[in-house]
């Protein structure tokens, strides 16, 4: 019998559990403040769902041995996507939804092999806005979620930024034979790339001052319009940033816009973002999302609400943030029922019960004591907070 968890598995304790629960329920009752109402999409999925229309690779999804093609969800946006436009499809737009529960990932081990990690996701989705008052009311949304994680300064919280429709505007002037080696130069950050590509002096300077065109939003817009000139998009982001930022700047989030950040999933196709924290040893990322209209389409949406947005928080890797030092044992607010020689185990659970009826959170110790001082010991081993002694 093996008795280690599988590769990519944890065994949480106690303490650990808790805290993913209170993130959650925070995460949760924000939700709710803002007219999110909860859905809970299967864990288990038919693997062309999974893809999200090839989106998400295969390689990033955990196959589940069945006569159907199954997989674990590797995120859950897929998912309620699919249930928006299927069972959901009546309901009026904009349809506001928000779910948390375990997602999968498919990740090479250092034996080569492959194995699972598992972690706890929050988030929310919002389907049926083409505009731009969609990522408004997200993004701020967003920032309302981050400010119930109580994120102190030293964590130095930033929103990272980046549009599809940015890096189509710098491609734009390429040949397709062209545009996917620029593009991973750009993404990787690889100016050497860029030296190897045969490109003219003009656009080899143009895609060095892009390459390192990240920052201020507001700023980063400007140096836009000094290369491409007015843009749709520009003047959305412009709008966007203007209503985002004071927001940000009150939670102590710093923003930035870089129009070359792309994400893991090919799932978006506009917005998309990433909540990045530093921790003890690295930046974290505790939050990721964006826009996701063609998958929605996909999904079977008609033309005018084939719209899609949502994030998710990384619980786990939250936890982990706010307790980056070993957490004292805290102690549990119940009561312990113990008992004496001359008291039975059948009295205590009924003075269990009548504790119960209270509304109280109580426990029994199911061993005698020889004496009350014994039962305090015992109450400071079970971390409760108050003794009921019975003995009579």
């Amino acid at each position: 019998m093996a008795l280690q968890p599988a590769a990519g598995a944890r065994d949480l304790n106690p303490q650990q559990v808790e805290r993913n629960h209170k993130i959650s329920q925070r995460l949760a009752d924000t939700y709710r403040q803002w007219g999110y109402d909860e859905v809970s999409p299967p864990r288990v999925e038919r693997l062309d769902t999974l893809k999200a229309g090839g989106a998400i690779a295969s390689q990033d999804i955990v196959r589940l041995v069945a006569d159907d093609p199954l997989g674990l969800r590797p995120e859950m946006t897929a998912s309620i996507a699919r249930a928006a436009c299927t069972r959901l499809a009546n309901r009026p737009r904009p349809l506001r939804l928000f779910a948390s529960g375990t997602v999968f990932e498919s990740r090479p081990t250092d034996e080569g092999s492959l194995g699972i990690e598992e972690k706890l996701q929050s988030g929310v989705e919002l389907f049926g806005i083409r505009e731009i008052s969609a990522e408004m009311e997200l993004l701020s949304l967003l920032v309302a979620s981050a400010e119930t994680l109580e994120l102190c300064e030293n964590h130095k919280p930033q929103l990272l930024m980046g549009h599809t429709a940015l890096m189509d505007l710098i491609l734009s002037p390429y040949q397709d034979n062209q545009r996917d080696a620029i593009r991973k130069a750009l993404v990787d950050y690889n100016r050497l790339a860029l030296d190897e590509l045969e490109l003219s002096e003009k656009q080899h300077d143009r895609l060095i001052k892009l390459i390192n065109c990240r920052g201020i939003p507001l700023v980063i817009l400007e140096t836009l319009r000094e290369v491409f000139g007015q843009h749709d998009v520009l003047n959305n982001l412009q709008r966007l940033f203007e209503q985002l930022e004071p927001l940000a700047t009150s939670q102590g989030i710093n923003l930035q816009l870089d129009p070359t950040f792309q994400p893991h999933f090919e799932l978006y196709t506009g917005l998309v973002f990433q909540l990045v924290c530093q921790a003890t040893a690295a930046p974290m990322v505790i939050a990721r999302g964006g826009r996701y209209d063609g998958l929605v389409a996909r999904c079977g949406a008609k033309a005018n609400s084939a719209a899609g947005l949502g994030f998710s928080f990384a619980v786990d890797d939250i936890r982990e943030l706010l307790s980056a030092a070993p957490p004292e044992p805290e102690l549990i607010k119940a009561t312990l029922v113990a008992y004496g020689e001359n008291t039975t185990l059948e009295q205590a659970l009924k003075h269990q019960r009548l504790c119960h009826q209270e509304g109280k959170r109580a426990l029994v110790e199911l061993e005698t004591c020889r004496d009350r001082e014994e039962a305090l010991t015992r109450l400071a081993a079970r971390n409760c907070t108050e003794l009921d002694w019975i003995d009579s």
